[in-house]
């Protein structure tokens, strides 16, 4: 990353949004990259809550692993091609053992007969610090070691539990020269980043708006930004692949998994509130405006502690006496489950009169958690299958009984910046250590909080139709906390025309008493709805709802990620010139 480039924006790619992602995207980035179309950095972001709690499992087995394995695959394949075009790399698919990642990458490497320049981050890993019950513990780390890699030469720059936006962050510090109080650009780069982070949710992946994409047999493109040195950048796709790149998807991306309007990350404070969006072309997408301030003073940290064992039975309820059904085989059971915690859901009632037998059935799902190992194992699953000749006509299960699983429990900490070593190792095994910020700020979190009573007219003659009429939304997990976006359409029928009118009437509707009359299992739970004014959304915050996190949720949808398209689809009402 040379400073004579500077000036040049920079043409960010990603082709990873989880571990477990498309293989073939880093060979389909690097061969995209045509003349004129040139990447200059290429990232993969592998990490997760979930993810976390899985390498650490893996390093129970054996110690020397912890991180991506998917990545060294495929540097197999690339790396070659990588050092030809010149792209670097970044990723933080070193997880847990960033430094046995590194390792692994360079035998890769000289296995293939290729001198790469292998750097790695690591200090994230607090788990020497004894949070109570820790299997894993690592703290939020920022850009600016990836930027000191890069600046001595790295060809590639593995981390261990970095911000996801930090991946960008990084590589646009190392090019443009900013420094740690280049607030406005660096949160300019957060914002880019945590678009691409997710990969093709920014094309059209998981979009609500999915119908209206062009349909063209190939798979979605994966993002890419350039980023110019004011942190504005313009997030577009190659030619040729899928998907598209619109306001629409763009928004499915900026108000997934976050929270007030404040985005916190370790290098700055993003104002989500000032991001503008303007169509700048086919597949173009122009980003700008956003502000920033000095980062918080505290270091977010992810913990994962082992919770217990969990277990689930499923049952087929089939025609008629559905209640009955269920209520006698829950009367049979009860008695003899001894776990901790046992809950039950049901699927919907069949419609009368099916022409299948699986139209005419639903689903009892039974789900049980224990400390112990024990009253998950055959102390659950027994009784079950003891009833399979004595319950309910039509007895069935959709699978049989399987053993007990651990499972595990997210939770997040806060330490203080002394606590943490931000460290860089070099490709030539040199160590840097990266200072700390010395500017911080405390941002205000009820920020863009929607107020109550909403000052907007009153609604006139309504429709009762979908919200999903003219609402988009993409919804996620935050913890065990569950994230909810909701914005107006661009691409609808009547385009732009009632746009702003449409805008006004949803940041009205969407107070936390309605998001508790949309989501029931909401009623009792607390819930906030912050304003996005320039992206035409709303952002809704619902504390709780996954209890312990996705790993020891019990909930059918234990990231919420369906959240957001049931909620589109309950029926309100509408005013009628709006519709």
């Amino acid at each position: 990353m040379r400073v004579e480039r500077a000036s040049k924006p920079l043409r960010i790619g990603n082709c990873s949004g989880f571990y477990g992602d498309r293989l073939a995207a880093m060979r389909e980035m690097l061969e995209g990259a045509q003349e004129g179309q040139a990447l200059d950095v290429l990232t993969g972001d592998y990490l997760a809550e979930l993810t976390m709690l899985i390498l650490g499992r893996d390093t129970m087995k054996d110690p020397s692993l912890g991180y991506a394995r998917t990545f060294v695959r495929q540097l197999e394949d690339c790396l070659g091609l990588a050092l030809e075009k010149g792209v670097k790399i970044v990723g933080n698919a070193g997880g847990l053992n960033p430094a046995g990642l590194a390792d692994k990458v360079r035998e890769v490497a000289t296995g293939l007969g290729l001198d790469a320049k292998v750097a790695h981050v690591e200090g994230d890993d607090l788990r020497a610090l004894s949070f109570d019950g820790a299997l894993t513990a690592n703290a939020y780390l920022g850009g600016f070691g990836i930027a000191a890699a890069l600046r001595q030469g790295a060809d590639i720059v593995v981390t261990g539990r970095v911000t996801d936006a930090s991946l960008v962050v990084g590589p646009a510090v190392a090019h443009f020269g900013w420094t740690p109080t280049s607030y406005d650009e660096l949160a300019g780069a957060v914002v880019a980043g945590h678009v691409l982070e997710c990969g093709t949710q920014a094309t059209g992946g998981n979009f609500s708006g999915f119908r209206r994409l062009p349909r063209t047999g190939r798979p979605l493109g994966f993002p890419l930004a350039e980023i110019a040195a004011d942190g504005s950048c313009v997030v577009t796709k190659q030619d040729g692949t899928g998907g598209a790149v619109t306001i629409d998807t763009v928004t499915a991306q900026l108000v997934y998994e976050i929270q007030t309007t404040r985005y916190l990350n370790p290098d700055v404070v993003a104002d989500l509130a000032s991001v503008r969006l303007a169509q700048a072309g086919p597949d173009r997408v122009a980003i700008s405006g956003v502000t920033g301030e000095a980062p918080p003073e505290r270091l977010k940290v992810c913990v994962n502690t082992l919770g217990g064992f969990r277990n689930s039975l499923e049952l087929v309820l089939t025609g008629l006496d559905i209640d009955a059904k269920a209520a006698w085989v829950r009367e049979q059971l009860e008695p003899s489950l001894t776990a901790a915690s046992v809950s039950w859901t049901r699927t919907a009632l069949p419609g009368a009169d099916a022409d299948t037998e699986e139209g005419a059935s639903c689903l009892l799902r039974c789900t049980a958690l224990d400390p112990e190992a024990g009253p998950v194992g055959k102390a659950f699953t027994g009784p079950a299958v003891e009833l399979a000749l004595a319950s309910y006509p039509g007895f069935t299960m959709t699978a049989p009984p399987g053993p007990p699983t651990p499972y595990g429990v997210y939770r997040a900490e806060y330490v203080d910046r002394s606590a943490v070593t931000h460290t860089v190792v070099h490709a030539d095994g040199s160590r840097e250590v990266i200072a700390d910020p010395t500017d911080f700020s405390s941002p205000d979190t009820e920020d863009g909080l929607r107020p109550s009573p909403y000052p907007a007219p009153t609604d006139s003659l309504t429709r009762r139709v979908p919200l999903g009429t003219f609402v988009h939304a993409r919804s996620g997990d935050k913890g065990g906390d569950a994230n909810l976006g909701l914005w107006v359409a661009h691409d609808g029928p009547d385009g732009p025309d009632k746009y702003d009118e449409r805008v006004t009437w949803l940041a009205k509707f969407m107070s936390p008493r309605k998001v508790r009359e949309l989501i029931p299992e909401a009623r009792d739970l607390d819930v906030e709805v912050y304003l996005l004014p320039h992206l035409g959304a709303v952002n809704v915050l619902i504390r709780g709802l996954l209890g312990e996190g996705v790993a020891a949720s019990t909930r059918f949808d234990p990231q919420a990620k369906g959240l957001g398209e049931w909620v589109r689809s309950r029926l309100v009402h509408i005013q009628e010139d709006l519709t």
